[in-house]
């Protein structure tokens, strides 16, 4: 049975309900886990710890691996819009490849002094690290790419600059943790104790984190718009 004109725009419109739904959830867990991971340290230890990654050490860690894996299914669960015909990569690519990185990121933790995990048993407490930070630069360049090749194909002009803006903020944090962790592991003691101390890779963290949530959750609020816009007209 041939679908109506009515049929065919509810089924886009709740198409987009429910791509606006995961944005909106994972902006959410974007926003939250530094929120959650700053409140928790400061009770639970006094303090903070050096980077976002490290809370994997503490009691913490079913937080931190909890959100990750949600954000990574979200990711992987993610379709997006289908590649035209005259682009390389899609939404379901890139999503899709963030979200496995985030599982990396949550299965393989960083340096460690003890095996407490199967990825350290299996690997060894000096290959995992080495897995955790390709699956976390994996994880920021594909939501630098939403921010500065996806999302912009729709956006208007006010939207697009957002977008773009936070790709900058992404692209730029990434760069700057993987100095950062290089000083933190390489460095100088002085450089070391001052990125430990300062919780500088931590920061970095939450502000590229959080610069993806702002992306994600502005994105969920453009495409309904648009569409309510769209179906109040028709």
């Amino acid at each position: 049975m041939p679908k109506t004109p009515d049929t065919t725009t509810k089924n886009n419109h709740d198409l987009v309900l429910s791509y606006h739904r995961v944005r909106r959830a994972l902006g959410i867990l974007g926003v939250i886990l530094p929120l959650v991971l700053i409140i928790g340290g400061l009770l639970s230890n006094a303090r903070l710890e050096p980077s976002i990654s490290d809370f994997y050490h503490t009691k913490l860690r079913d937080i931190f691996v909890g959100c990750l894996f949600a954000i990574g299914i979200f990711l992987v669960s993610y379709k997006g819009y289908k590649r035209k015909p005259n682009e390389r990569i899609s939404d379901d690519l890139v999503a899709t490849a963030a979200g496995i990185a985030a599982f990396g990121v949550a299965l393989f933790p960083n340096e460690s002094d003890a095996i407490v995990t199967v990825s350290q048993q299996a690997l060894g407490l000096k290959i995992s690290p080495l897995f955790h930070y390709t699956s976390a630069t994996v994880f920021f360049v594909c939501l630098a790419i939403f921010c500065y090749v996806q999302f912009p194909k729709t956006a208007r002009p006010v939207r697009r600059r957002i977008y773009i803006w936070c790709g900058h903020i992404i692209a730029v944090s990434t760069v700057l943790i993987l100095l950062f962790s290089y000083f933190k592991l390489k460095g100088s003691p002085e450089m070391q104790s001052l990125v430990t101390d300062w919780n500088i890779i931590f920061w970095i963290e939450a502000i590229g984190i959080w610069a993806f949530a702002f992306s994600w959750l502005t994105k969920g609020k453009a495409d309904l718009a648009l569409r309510s816009l769209k179906h109040s007209q028709s």
